[in-house]
């Protein structure tokens, strides 16, 4: 038992023996699946994709809708703000979420601020000389 390899008190042995090679290589029915770089190789989907659906166009009446919602949240109600002119977006969310102390963010072209504020979102948006409806429940 000499040098670095042998058994010591402080690590169990090392092994020597060589790892077999992988299979994959010898099997002639193998092919790829999946693939981090790609996602699904499989072919039969390649034929079956469907092309992506457009983006909803917002509003553009000039109303801007303020809506509840719970559904895919796991449960968590968000105050939704859409409608609002694309420019002044990122400043009225900065504003809405300053008034109800609350995190949010601008999505898809609408503001949202977690938690139930339509009532005081409404009102701040009065003032500030948009037209604004309750939409939802």
């Amino acid at each position: 038992m000499t040098g670095w390899g042998a058994w010591c008190c402080c690590r169990p042995p090392v092994s020597r023996r060589r790892r077999a090679p992988s299979t994959i290589g010898r099997v002639s029915n193998s092919r790829l699946v999946y693939s981090t770089d790609d996602g699904d190789r499989r072919g039969r989907n390649a034929e079956r994709r469907e092309p992506l659906p457009q983006r909803r166009q917002p509003h553009t009446d000039g109303v801007v809708r303020v809506s509840r919602e719970k559904g895919g949240r796991r449960g968590k109600t968000v105050t939704l703000v859409r409608g609002l002119p694309p420019g002044e977006t990122q400043a009225v969310a900065g504003d809405l979420k300053r008034l109800c102390g609350a995190g949010g963010s601008v999505k898809e072209d609408a503001v949202e601020i977690q938690g139930d504020h339509r009532d005081k979102v409404a009102a701040r948006l009065r003032a500030a000389g948009y037209d604004v409806k309750l939409a939802g429940g």
